[in-house]
């Protein structure tokens, strides 16, 4: 084992994190423009063309994703931890805002329609993402300015050519690669001519506003997002808990087994026009003639069917299939948006689950009084305050299990990365580890990608914050899984039994832990080989496929460990690692 510990030496994204923190720290607005110049000489690997003249679509597109539609309008972003700290600093009731949601990325927001965003923000690490997302977006919205002022571009914009054609005239007028155009028209449909005239009208001067920052302030939010968990199911208090950070979907699913009894009417679904490609995937299913899971299709079909609005009968009796197998789902009611659901194991029903998750004796589970605890996955130092606080307010802690997006140096998209060490780039400290789960564990259930273990994994601040030279050097280190939560959950795990809080910038043996440790990370993105993110085809749900071999090997895993618990056998060992 190569016990080196990385060295970065990335002097541009440290001076980067520099200025912006000590530039919140006042008690005025915060100029955007003042991070642009310190921004674009990080040359981040997101932000490749910051530098440039011509927009860096890419980067934009990403930044619009990640941001409210509203963000078009907005002149004002102010952070904070609660809606109480909001009106402690006289902003008001931001909860009476309207609330507002990016497409992809959780972070719960309120807009107040007069060029002002409230964000909640549960860690720095918000911080860390939200910075440079604002800034990568004013830069890119300004260079699209600049080059939609021209008269003629004004004088097309005022009654452009409807399709592919005005696209195309668009395309020439600025300049701007048309396939590069037609990506951002596909992010914004209907709106995108609304949203290139907004962007004619004038630059974005963006500010922002930290109102509060301090570890206490974090540490206040995250209690009151778990007394809101607590009140709903106090017996956790003193039951036996087994923790999952994975997502609000693939556990219950396969529990419930839902989706699998509903077949008849989701099958019908497909028949609508908007689904003629998933429909023809199905006959390919049926036929033999792809590779694929039954299951994860259903599941994904139920899934569009309800994200929809159409089905709202479905939804109902989802809620009541999963109550009827002790699943309890909590959504955060106030301050940041991390779901939660409780699962009673002596409540699963053999009779309706997934049967890839049918085992030998899990009728036993019916004598159990565990409860799994899954969260819909957090951002960065987030995961730290989370499960500190869970694991001093539950009876035991059995398990944690991490299941989650990385990008990946050496796989390709829909690969399974199993790291046994973990480098955290908050704390500097080199983690090893015993992880409970090995490549037999994960394979039988992964039909399109590779399973690779013994892995070393990188666990960055930011998603903006990582620059071609950054990854080269961990590269060369043999670190090539590449996420945001591993690092930040060990440092809790080391508390937990550890007497002082957890170190910095050393190596940590967390060998001979008193409860099992699984790490899981599926490749969406593959940065080195510039490929396409996990979903970027139009059957989107080929990304399923790791997400449910994880979420089965995770949940084997517990039923595996709690039926020996009951029969008073000890846990077995972890698979052994070949290679």
């Amino acid at each position: 084992m190569d016990r080196t510990v990385p060295r970065t030496g990335s002097e541009e994204i440290e001076l980067y994190i520099r200025t912006y923190y000590s530039l919140l720290r006042s008690t005025v607005d915060v100029q955007i423009k003042t991070l642009e110049e310190v921004h674009a000489n990080m040359g981040s690997s997101l932000h490749a063309g910051a530098r440039s003249p011509q927009p860096d679509v890419t980067a934009f597109i990403y930044s619009i994703l990640r941001l409210p539609p509203c963000i078009a309008e907005v002149e004002r972003v102010i952070l904070g931890q609660s809606n109480e700290v909001f009106i402690q600093h006289g902003v008001g009731d931001v909860e009476s805002w309207r609330p507002v949601m990016a497409s992809a990325r959780r972070r719960r927001s309120f807009y107040d329609g007069k060029g002002t965003l409230a964000c909640y923000i549960a860690s720095r690490s918000d911080i860390d993402d939200l910075i440079p997302m604002l800034t990568a977006f004013q830069i890119e919205w300004n260079k699209l300015y600049l080059l939609l002022r021209g008269e003629q571009v004004k004088a097309f914009l005022e009654d452009p050519i409807a399709g592919e054609e005005g696209l195309t005239v668009l395309a020439h007028g600025i300049g701007v690669d048309l396939e590069a155009l037609s990506h951002l028209q596909q992010v914004w449909g209907d709106e995108f001519w609304s949203m290139v005239k907004t962007i004619a009208a004038g630059k974005k001067r963006l500010r922002v506003h930290l109102l509060a920052g301090s570890l206490n302030d974090y540490r206040r939010a995250t209690q009151i997002w778990w007394e809101h968990i607590e009140r709903a199911e106090p017996s956790l208090l003193h039951r036996p808990v087994y923790f999952i950070s994975s997502n609000t979907h693939s556990l219950v699913n396969l529990i419930s087994g839902f989706a699998l009894r509903q077949e008849a009417e989701l099958l019908g679904i497909l028949e609508r026009p908007a689904n003629v490609d998933l429909l023809e995937e199905w006959r390919e299913i049926e036929a033999e003639q792809v590779p694929s899971s039954r299951e994860n299709f259903l599941y994904y079909v139920l899934k569009k069917a309800l994200a929809a609005g159409e089905c709202d009968h479905l939804a109902i009796a989802r809620d009541e299939a999963e109550k009827a197998c002790g699943v309890v789902r909590l959504p955060s009611e106030h301050g940041f948006d991390v779901e939660t659901q409780v699962i009673e194991l002596r409540s699963v029903r053999s009779d309706w689950m997934d049967p890839r998750l049918r085992c030998p004796g899990i009728e036993e589970l019916a004598e159990s009084d565990a409860l799994i605890v899954n969260i819909d996955y957090p951002l960065g130092m987030a995961a730290y305050l989370i499960l500190s606080q869970l694991a001093t307010r539950v009876g035991e802690l059995r398990g944690v299990y991490i299941m989650g997006k990385a990008a990946t140096l050496n796989g390709v998209v829909g690969d399974v990365m199993i790291p046994s060490v973990v480098h955290d780039e908050q704390s500097q400290n080199t983690y090893l580890f015993e992880n409970t789960f090995a490549a037999v564990n994960v394979s039988d259930d992964l039909i399109y990608g590779t399973v690779l273990d013994n892995q070393k994994a990188v666990v960055v601040r930011g998603t903006f914050l990582q620059t071609p030279r950054y990854m080269d050097v961990f590269y060369r280190e043999g670190y090539t899984d590449i996420e945001m939560e591993a690092g930040p959950y060990l440092s809790a795990i080391y508390e937990m039994f550890r007497p002082q809080r957890y170190p910095d910038n050393e190596i940590v043996n967390l060998y001979g832990l008193p409860f099992d440790l699984g790490i899981l990370h599926y490749a969406s993105d593959t940065p080195l080989s510039k490929g396409p993110n996990l979903g970027a085809g139009s059957l989107s749900y080929f990304g399923m496929d790791p997400t449910y071999a994880t979420s089965l090997a995770i949940l084997h895993r517990i039923f595996e460990l709690e039926i020996c618990h009951l029969r008073g056998e000890p846990a077995p060992r972890p698979a052994p690692k070949v290679g």
